[in-house]
């Protein structure tokens, strides 16, 4: 089975005024996430980390920030893109991992919320997810949401093995002809993995 790690990193300041989004989960704070999309920073990074895993860019290459229909957009939209571009390209998630960098709201007591909101959106169950917190420990970054992620991914089997062809014929002329269209026959053989049409924004709804 092939294996492929990605890593994703995003930061933004609190601003008030804004809802409280993170990981895709609602969270009472009297200052919410400041961005061009709803700001959700453990999204973002997750989204990213996926991306990167399959080598398809990143959220920027797909939602640049300077186009006003990602303005206040949901995150799951990312995420979503995200996991259609590693199902594209042949694998699925197998576990992540994911730190959170603030001083304020405590994430601790909502972890195991958080931890069972992510999984739901990336189809794991709630033990292939770790959320993890930190404080940014006297560097100056209060007013700051930082996270990091990473994910691993394995290659999806097939869901039927290769079938070996058999040509019969009832005589031995028939054989002789059998043979002959095989070895002298041309074989259309189409590449595994063909890499998708470049990404239309247009196609969301």
């Amino acid at each position: 089975m092939g294996m492929r790690i990605g890593y994703g990193f995003d930061s933004h300041a609190f601003k008030a005024g804004v809802p409280l989004v993170i990981g895709g989960l609602a969270i009472q704070h009297p200052e919410g996430l400041a961005g061009h999309s709803d700001g959700d920073v453990l999204l973002h990074a997750l989204t990213d980390a996926l991306l990167g895993a399959v080598s398809a860019g990143d959220i920027g290459t797909f939602f640049p920030p300077s186009d006003p229909r990602w303005k206040g957009v949901d995150s799951r939209v990312f995420l979503k893109t995200a996991l259609e571009e590693v199902a594209m390209a042949g694998y699925k998630i197998v576990n992540v991992d994911t730190v959170l960098v603030m001083t304020k709201p405590k994430i601790v007591p909502i972890a195991g919320e958080m931890r069972e909101r992510v999984a739901e959106l990336l189809g794991l169950k709630p033990g292939d997810v770790g959320i993890k917190a930190k404080t940014p420990e006297g560097l100056n970054q209060d007013g700051v949401a930082v996270a990091h992620a990473t994910v691993l991914l394995e290659s999806i089997k097939l869901a039927d093995p290769p079938v070996r062809m058999v040509a019969t014929a009832d005589v031995e002329d028939e054989i002789d002809q059998v043979v002959k269209g095989l070895v002298g026959g041309a074989h259309d053989v189409s590449a595994l993995g063909r890499k998708r049409p470049s990404f239309n924004p247009d196609d969301l709804t």
